[in-house]
């Protein structure tokens, strides 16, 4: 046999031992097979092919892309037909946005490398664009795939719900509910949108259907809770947006009881035990913020989920008076996440004012809003609370006054008024109200904002004898309102300062005092309770309402007699006692005991001294009796109370 026959047969028996290999999932043999047939025959490429999808099997990843960056330069052709495998080896690496651009170098991609960047695109959090390619895998194929598409689309529309800020159609998007996955991705939809109730009744069943389908499935019990945990927590989470602390608190326990090996689920639930904890159980949320914050978390957890986190370790910091540590911290999240510049803004602003440094957070809030436009609403409010805090009331207008648009918010306007009030400059209380009126307007002239601003802005002209102007307001509200006989009056009562005739006129429009006072129940007015007191309340007697029949007859109820207990020594023929009732001290034959201490003066004085043991009679004065204080009254029945005494007034000396 030849030199090449022999290396022939040699490829053969190596190629049937990887056919057998493949078949008995063997990966690691099989790649050892790979590189005996490579040495044969260095340019083999099927044993190229094999070797890839061997490393790709056992997670070698970096390996893989490694042997397929060499095919560049050795064989073109073939790397070019293995860029699906380069996609998906840059995938399980976490390099996604890598694995996009190489699927989409792909001139015709089939159904593996759409189901690909879907993946892709869920992991980079462009929701829409995942939700478009899944809809399409769903539409054009036809295989036994079709329950994992209908469920990846429900975790898409799923987190379109709970992720993105602007509600979109695709996010009401229909889900079915075959599997108990479809439900629980419907019930984190329903979570999304506020519908608690709703979302906790499917996440019940979710977790019941979740039970039954894992134990047909012949699936362990550890498998099972496993599964369930992720339901649990899910369930615990919606029991916490509800309120409901300590039962949302003793899920979470329970599911890190189990000790899940899921480090994403065991994050999640480490940190919203510690966000329920607040500054309370500090060691315990210590070991639990340690948890969450992993760094193989990292391509794991949505960008909303790792904000929160990040967020949280910092308040837990502050709460712990952590400074430095807080700082570090917080130069970290404006590295990582700059589109979150408000909430760290706010944080560092909470870390002054605990420092009791009010003045520079304000100084700080300041300077940020000057430097950032983008900033959230919430930030110039915060400024203008400390600034109300520290007396400067003139300034917080002003950063009211510039917030644009938002400063016409109703909220925002009505604290205005009582500021201005309180400064007592009624000009710019009226310019404002005025301002107000004219952006409804112009923006929403349809609102029920723009009737309230109406009606209040007329009440504070006419409050601020300007009752021209309101009666302005006044009739543009009645001509939306022509009915309304509460604006009518209004009018009228602002006509009567400066043009009475006029008041006459529209007084005529108002309806007839009968019309009004028909519906009203006079006596019902009369017995109810009024804000003046009870004595203004009519006191009513009860009617009896005669009997309609005669001759029936009422059937009264006896009161049944109780039979008066006695003392046992009873004898009817002796009088009781009319002094019974009293307390013995208020009897006329009490006698009080005498008090024998202090009569003998043995031992008392100074030492050597010798005591008085008696009082001489010529020493008693007897020409001024002292009256008695205790008078005791006849005795006037037995619930008779004991009778008061009056306080002897204190005389002073002058």
């Amino acid at each position: 046999m030849s030199g090449d026959d022999k290396s022939n047969h040699n490829l053969s028996q190596l190629f049937s031992d990887l056919s057998r290999l493949e078949q008995l999932a063997d990966f690691d043999k099989a790649l050892q097979v790979t590189h005996k047939i490579l040495n044969e025959d260095k340019q083999n490429q099927k044993a190229i092919e094999c070797q890839i999808v061997c490393q790709i099997q056992l997670g070698l990843f970096e390996d893989a892309i490694t042997r397929l960056d060499q095919l560049k330069q050795s064989d073109p052709d073939l790397a070019q037909q293995l860029k699906y495998e380069r996609a998906y080896c840059e995938y399980r690496l976490n390099y996604v946005e890598e694995a996009i651009d190489t699927l989409d170098s792909l001139k015709e991609p089939d159904f593996r490398v759409k189901e690909l960047r879907a993946q892709a695109l869920y992991r980079l959090e462009r929701f829409d664009e995942c939700f478009d390619q899944y809809l399409d895998l769903i539409k054009n194929s036809d295989d036994d795939y079709e329950d994992e598409r209908q469920t990846n689309l429900a975790a898409v529309v799923a987190s379109l719900s709970i992720n993105c800020k602007q509600e979109s159609i695709k996010s009401k998007h229909p889900i079915e509910e075959q599997t108990y996955e479809l439900i629980y991705n419907k019930a984190c939809a329903l979570l999304g949108a506020g519908l608690f109730d709703e979302a906790l009744q499917k996440l019940n069943t979710a977790e019941d259907m979740c039970r039954k389908t894992l134990e047909e499935d012949g699936a362990t019990e550890e498998e099972i809770e496993s599964e369930l945990a992720i339901i649990r927590t899910q369930i615990a989470y919606c029991y916490q947006l509800q309120k409901k602390d300590d039962t949302a608190l003793r899920m979470y326990n329970q599911v890190l009881k189990q000790k899940p090996s899921d480090t994403a689920l065991l994050a999640v639930v480490s940190n919203n035990v510690v966000s329920i904890n607040k500054d309370q159980n500090v060691f315990d949320s210590k070991k639990k913020m340690k948890t969450a914050l992993s760094e193989a978390l990292e391509s794991k957890l949505f960008l909303l989920q790792r904000q929160t986190i990040l967020f949280n370790n910092c308040l837990l910091l502050l709460h712990t008076n952590q400074s430095d540590s807080f700082r570090k911290q917080m130069e970290e999240i404006k590295k990582k996440f700059p589109q979150q510049i408000s909430e760290a803004v706010l944080l560092e602003a909470a870390l002054l004012c605990k420092e009791k440094k009010v003045l520079d957070a304000i100084n700080f809030l300041k300077q940020s809003i000057k430097g950032n436009k983008n900033l959230l609403l919430e930030v110039p409010l915060v400024l203008a609370q400390l600034l109300i805090k520290n007396g400067d009331i003139s300034d917080a207008c002003h950063v009211l006054r510039s917030l644009g648009d938002e400063t016409y918010k109703t909220g925002i306007i009505s604290t205005l008024i009582s500021l201005y009030l309180h400064l007592d400059d009624k000009k710019s209380a009226t310019s404002l109200l005025t301002e107000a009126v004219n952006w409804y307007e112009k923006n929403m002239p349809e609102s029920p904002q723009l009737y309230a601003l109406y009606r209040e802005n007329a009440r504070f002209l006419m409050d601020t004898n300007q009752p021209e102007a309101a009666v302005k307001l006044l009739e543009r509200l009645r001509k939306k309102n022509p009915k309304n006989h509460n604006i009518l009056s209004l009018l009228i009562s602002a006509y009567s300062q400066f043009n009475p005739q006029k008041a006459n006129e529209i007084s005529k429009d108002l309806p007839p005092i009968e019309s009004i006072i028909e519906e009203i129940d006079v006596e019902q007015l009369e017995t109810s309770n009024w804000s003046l007191g009870a004595k203004y309340v009519k006191k009513t007697t009860k009617t009896e309402t005669p009997n309609v029949n005669p001759n029936a007859t009422t059937d009264k109820k006896k009161k049944k007699k109780k039979k008066t207990k006695l003392p046992k020594n009873y004898d009817p023929k002796v009088e009781p006692d009319p002094e019974r009732w009293l307390p013995k001290y208020e009897r006329s034959t009490y006698k009080k005991k005498k008090d024998k201490r202090g009569q003998q003066s043995v031992g008392k004085g100074t030492q050597g001294a010798v005591g008085e043991l008696y009082v001489s009679i010529d020493s008693i004065d007897l020409t001024t009796p002292k009256a008695s204080t205790a008078a005791v009254s006849s005795p006037q029945g037995p619930r008779q109370q004991r009778p008061t005494q009056k306080k002897k007034k204190k005389t002073q000396r002058r």
